[in-house]
């Protein structure tokens, strides 16, 4: 049934949402979610349906086209390896829904399965009793990738190897569930389950709260208070230890710790001293008592493990081993996760926790124990083939090959191989998937899906699983496997409870007021600093570009600027390294005055390579924007993110067109600023983004004057210079005389009260900078302060009539080194930490 047909309101017929379940009854297979729900009474998927048709009028594709919207508008995304660029993440518009007493039988078997994990760890890296007795074969640890020696004997802080575990389920046709990964490591995807739930809940509203779907904070609460209860401190510092923008699911990680209210931090914002771990701040350094760790084991300290790796902190090791931070997941925990592992899970829980596993493996085969390994190759062509322990193998992928679709030699080249090495090899059943609906085309169809569950340590140290996770589904009708990829998607899978859900909020109910922002890392703030400089420097450029553009239009039949200010623009643009005349090494033979190609050159100043055009300068800025996404507002990343207007035929475009491009980029850094202004809270992060912004104004300004305002200026110079300015109504409101030379000086430059002149922004810089922690305690002012001030007093001291390029080109590098001074104090320069004499490490 379309989405969009009107027949089921007509009298006699069914609703569009009973149209739409009967239609979809119609074509699901026995094994489908809805079916299995709809035979046994349940009637959620009723209430859904007839609840997304009064949302959506009747049709479907409207719901779906909200969903993504929100996904926008949240800024999920996520990346595939290979990829220089973020994905949008698809999320679908129908929920899976689970009734709460099928769901308490999973949640209770995904706690066992954290527990026996936890069990497992405790005895490999500690009294090793599995392998001496047998239980589990000595090679099965050793030959594991995320096995590490180093881990030996050391108990784990906070008496926890793992925090948080996730577990990937199958439901099979006959409604059992199966557990087809572990993922011990440092398991991704609770921060997805967030977000479908943000996206979903967004559109939906109040039907989520008609259906009784359990909420997803408590959980989360939960997991923050657990890892808050395993450190020593009382309030301790807790951070999100992410490997960089790069990171595949480095939107998730933003996402997550501005949620939980975690810094979210590179190895190069940390430091050990003194077998204590701490963040690099711009007060210096701070003591860190726990981590949740994206970065995989190998990189995490190169003093331990790897030595080649760049992205860890070397002397973690060390911290952990004497207990004084926690980290989540402990390394090496990686080790339980290995598909080996699970042909042996049934038994090591019948001998650790004495009781069946409730959750049980897909059948598995480890190609290590010699009768396993014969059964597996008499059944080869039924079975996944797929690397023991996760890792790429010759003629075999990560994900493993389903050996029945090989051809003959292949086939033979496999056996051959598993025969050499035998204990490189698992082979697991083939499973068949539940189906679950979706919208595509308008329309309601089944689809297989795959759900991650998630559970994690709460203040007490039992395990607490999410009410819900988030289910991977397949595009195609292909019920054997599904992984998350290229034309893959997602959707929120949400616990249908028994009777009305309280409302959960993340916080606890009695929660003391506080007005402290919280830890500034100086990358952070190095980051926010430049930040404000590249869109200031971008919005200074597009100035140039309407400047230039607008000069060369005809007004009255003349042109509205003479050649020799249209001669200064283009100067401009060039010295900035906007554009460029002519090849890399041609030289400006032509003398003053003359009028370039100014439309090319405008041109290429909007979207040429150079690094200084607009689109340039764009791009450098959301590559900054993207490692301090959690700090920023999501009208702000959404801004930065959306994609700049483009030429429609790239070389053939008039001024005309170029003017209205530019000035919709000009609105766009007007916009920036604006939620800079009004929105961001004037903490010390604010701070550094509009030092930025005040410093890169100031050096704009100064090259003006110096190209505009010199004792040679003609009216057309100086009409430009206020038009760059944003002072023609300034001036025009103060003097009644027309335009003089003194008089423009004094309003661009040295005006303290004009909010664009270099007086103003000197002024700003200086309140910035006295806000600002000092590591100083000896009252004598730090270098960045002493030559702020130095540059005020020039600036006030300063008479108009008596201002020279020469002059103003001083002014302008003072500016420059004070930039160079405020990143020698405040951000990583190097691997040094900020320290000072006598400062207190907190």
């Amino acid at each position: 049934m379309s989405g969009g047909t009107n027949m089921a309101q007509l009298p006699g017929m069914p609703s569009w949402g009973q149209g739409w379940l009967d239609a979809y009854l119609a074509q699901a297979d026995r094994g489908d979610v809805v079916r299995g729900d709809v035979g046994r009474g349940a009637r959620w998927w009723h209430h859904l349906f007839d609840g997304v048709a009064t949302l959506t009028e009747g049709r479907l594709q409207r719901l779906q086209d909200r969903v993504g919207r929100q996904v926008d508008e949240i800024g999920t995304a996520f990346r595939l390896p290979g990829d220089s660029v973020e994905r949008r993440w698809q999320s679908s518009a129908l929920p899976l829904l689970i009734g709460e007493d099928e769901w308490q039988r999973i949640a209770i078997g995904v706690s066992q399965r954290a527990e026996l994990m936890e069990r497992v760890l405790g005895d490999i890296y500690g009294p090793a009793e599995l392998v001496s007795s047998g239980a589990l074969p000595a090679a099965l640890a050793t030959g594991s990738p995320h096995f590490w020696r180093a881990m030996i004997g050391m108990p784990p802080p906070g008496g926890h190897r793992l925090h948080i575990y996730a577990v990937d389920l199958a439901r099979g046709p006959d409604g059992e569930w199966r557990v087809l990964a572990d993922h011990t490591r440092a398991p991704i995807g609770a921060g997805y389950a967030l977000e479908n739930r943000l996206a979903s809940s967004r559109v939906m509203g109040a039907l989520q709260t008609r259906l009784n779907i359990q909420r997803l904070a408590a959980f989360f609460a939960a997991f923050r208070e657990g890892l808050a209860a395993s450190c020593r401190r009382a309030n301790p510092r807790i951070g999100l230890l992410t490997p960089g923008r790069y990171n595949p699911s480095y939107a998730e990680q933003a996402h997550l710790a501005r949620y939980l209210g975690l810094l979210l931090v590179e190895g190069d914002d940390l430091a050990v001293r003194g077998d204590e771990l701490f963040v690099r701040t711009i007060e210096g350094l701070k003591r860190i008592d726990g981590l949740w760790r994206r970065i995989d084991t190998r990189f995490l300290d190169p003093l331990a493990f790897d030595n080649s790796s760049r992205i860890g902190v070397p002397g973690l090791m060390d911290v952990l081993a004497n207990g004084n931070a926690v980290i989540a997941n402990l390394p090496g925990a990686g080790l339980a996760e290995s598909p080996a592992m699970a042909a042996f899970l049934p038994a090591l829980s019948r001998r650790l926790l004495g009781e069946e596993l409730k959750l049980p493996n897909i059948a598995t085969w480890w190609c290590g124990q010699q009768g396993p390994c014969a059964e597996m190759v008499a059944q080869l062509d039924e079975l996944l083939v797929t690397p023991a322990f996760g890792r790429e193998l010759p003629g075999l992928t990560a994900s493993g090959v389903l050996a029945g679709n090989l051809s003959f030699e292949a086939r033979q080249e496999l056996i051959a191989a598993i025969a050499r090495r035998p204990q490189d090899y698992v082979g697991q059943e083939v499973v068949q998937l539940s189906t679950m609906p979706v919208v595509a085309g308008g329309r309601v169809v089944p689809r297989p899906f795959i759900l991650r569950a998630f559970a994690a340590r709460n203040a007490h140290g039992n395990w607490e699983v999410m009410p819900g996770g988030f289910a991977r589904i397949g595009e195609q009708m292909d019920m054997r496997a599904t992984v998350m990829g290229a034309g893959a998607f997602s959707a929120d899978c949400g616990v249908v409870a028994l009777g009305p859900v309280e409302p959960v909020s993340l916080l606890p109910p009695n929660v003391a007021v506080r007005r402290n922002p919280g830890t500034l890392p100086s990358r952070a703030a190095d980051n926010l600093f430049w930040l404000g400089r590249y869109i200031e420097r971008a919005d200074a450029t597009v100035r140039l570009v309407r400047a230039t553009l607008g000069g060369t239009l005809d007004a009255d039949g003349g042109a509205s600027l003479v050649p020799m200010t249209l001669d200064r623009l283009a100067t401009l643009l060039i010295s900035t390294g906007a554009a460029k005349l002519g090849g890399e090494d041609e030289e400006d033979d032509e003398p003053e005055g003359s009028i370039r190609d100014l439309a090319e050159m405008a041109e290429a100043a909007l979207d040429g390579p150079g690094l200084a055009s607009v689109r340039s300068l764009f791009a450098t800025a959301h590559g900054i924007a993207e490692v301090i996404r959690e700090r920023l507002a999501a009208d702000v990343w959404r801004l930065i993110d959306m994609a700049l207007p483009k030429p429609i035929i790239v070389g053939q475009e008039d001024a005309g067109a170029m003017l209205a491009r530019a000035a919709e980029v000009q609105e766009r850094c007007s916009a920036l600023a604006g939620l800079a202004a009004e929105n961001m809270g004037r903490t010390a992060g604010w701070r550094f983004h509009d030092l930025g912004r005040r410093i890169e104004r100031a050096l704009s300004v100064c090259r003006l004057v110096r190209s505009f305002a010199t004792d040679q200026a003609t009216a057309d110079d100086l009409t430009t210079l206020l038009d760059l300015g944003d002072s023609q109504i300034s001036y025009r409101a103060r003097y009644l005389t027309g335009l003089a030379l003194v008089p423009v000086r004094d309003l661009v430059a040295l005006d303290p009260f004009n909010p664009r002149s270099i007086a103003f922004q000197i002024a700003r810089i200086r309140e910035h900078l006295a806000e600002l922690p000092t590591l100083r305690d000896d009252g004598i002012a730090e270098e960045q302060v002493s030559l702020v001030e130095e540059i005020g007093l020039i600036v006030a001291t300063t008479k108009a009539e008596a201002m020279s390029p020469t002059g103003v080109l001083a002014l302008e590098n003072r500016l420059m080194a004070l930039s160079d001074a405020i990143g020698r104090r405040y951000f990583l320069q190097d691997a040094e930490t900020l320290r000072a004499p006598g400062m207190t490490l907190a």
